[in-house]
């Protein structure tokens, strides 16, 4: 009986608060990129506030589709997605079919962080072409050059390649594009010179700038980022050509729709609570996150914005993608 009594308590309960049950939070994503250290790093904090472990489950593929749809159709009440621009905004504008829906299928948590681009090139490039500000790749190379400068990105229909989009469309440049299977194969392959520049997520590049092995010109926030002070912003460096530039990714925690109320509330309480925390702030910052605690409401308001914003960049610059 009294072990029946128990069981009756724990069935009881909100699914989160179940004791001994780890809460698991799916990265759509590769390890190693923005989405996947933002997640580590808050982790630990929403283990302090929530009691119970949490644990981090990469499921990479098609471009965030894989690990999306698992957790969108999750009903164990243990499964969060850490979502960003691509799952919810540029996935949903590109494929012809999705399995998930990105707004019906999931519940906000809080936008986490937003990500800036940096827009790198291969030192050994940059000394070969004189290029060592964003007005030398655009008037001296691009512009001069048109079509025999690479761009990589992680992906067709990718944040790293929607944002060259913009920058060509804007600037009046062409760079041939590469599309790779992942940001971090671009990112080695610009490393290494097969590839003459890319915009990298900053997090993933900050490493690589700091050893010398890629050459940043300028970040594509509307702010320059605390992590590279002195770099400017795109619309800085470019001037009235690039002015209004701007093309941030962005990381945002999400749970199932079908969560209960009561969890949810307390998830997302709770998850704001551990983005204020001043020590996390300073960890995420010192990777090249902005770190943001807006809750449900304000990752809600970023999507219906960014969907708009994509929408007409993918509309002039006719990106397609197979999927």
């Amino acid at each position: 009986m009294k072990r029946r009594s128990t069981l009756v308590a724990l069935a009881s309960l909100p699914a989160m608060a179940q004791p001994g049950r780890p809460l698991r939070i799916v990265v759509p994503y590769a390890p190693g990129g923005a989405s996947d250290i933002a997640t580590r790093l808050l982790a630990p904090e929403l283990h302090k506030r929530l009691g119970q472990a949490v644990v981090v489950d990469n499921r990479p593929g098609a471009d965030g589709n894989i690990g999306s749809a698992e957790v969108a159709s999750a009903s164990d009440g243990h499964t969060l997605l850490m979502g960003s621009v691509g799952t919810h905004v540029i996935n949903p504008l590109l494929a012809r079919r999705l399995p998930y829906d990105a707004v019906k299928d999931f519940a906000p948590v809080s936008l986490v962080a937003t990500v800036p681009l940096v827009l790198v090139v291969n030192p050994a490039v940059a000394q070969r072409l004189g290029i060592r500000r964003l007005a030398d790749l655009v008037l001296a190379a691009a512009a001069a050059r048109p079509g025999r400068l690479h761009i990589a990105s992680g992906g067709n229909g990718t944040a790293t390649h929607l944002a060259g989009e913009l920058f060509k469309r804007l600037s009046q440049t062409y760079l041939l594009h590469f599309p790779y299977r992942s940001t971090m194969s671009a990112q080695q392959d610009v490393i290494a010179g097969n590839m003459d520049l890319m915009f990298d997520h900053l997090p993933a590049a900050l490493p690589q700038i700091r050893a010398g092995r890629l050459l940043p010109l300028a970040v594509t926030s509307a702010r320059r980022s605390p992590s590279l002070p002195e770099l400017p912003t795109v619309e800085e460096a470019g001037g009235a050509l690039l002015r209004g530039y701007e093309a941030s990714a962005w990381i945002g925690l999400f749970a199932p729709a079908n969560l209960a109320a009561e969890p949810l509330a307390r998830l997302q309480r709770d998850t704001v609570a551990a983005l204020a925390d001043p020590a996390l702030r300073e960890r995420m910052t010192a990777r090249g996150l902005l770190v943001h605690g807006s809750g449900a409401a304000g990752l809600a308001a970023l999507m219906a914005a960014e969907t708009a914003k994509w929408s007409r960049v993918v509309q002039l610059s006719g990106v397609k993608v197979d999927r």
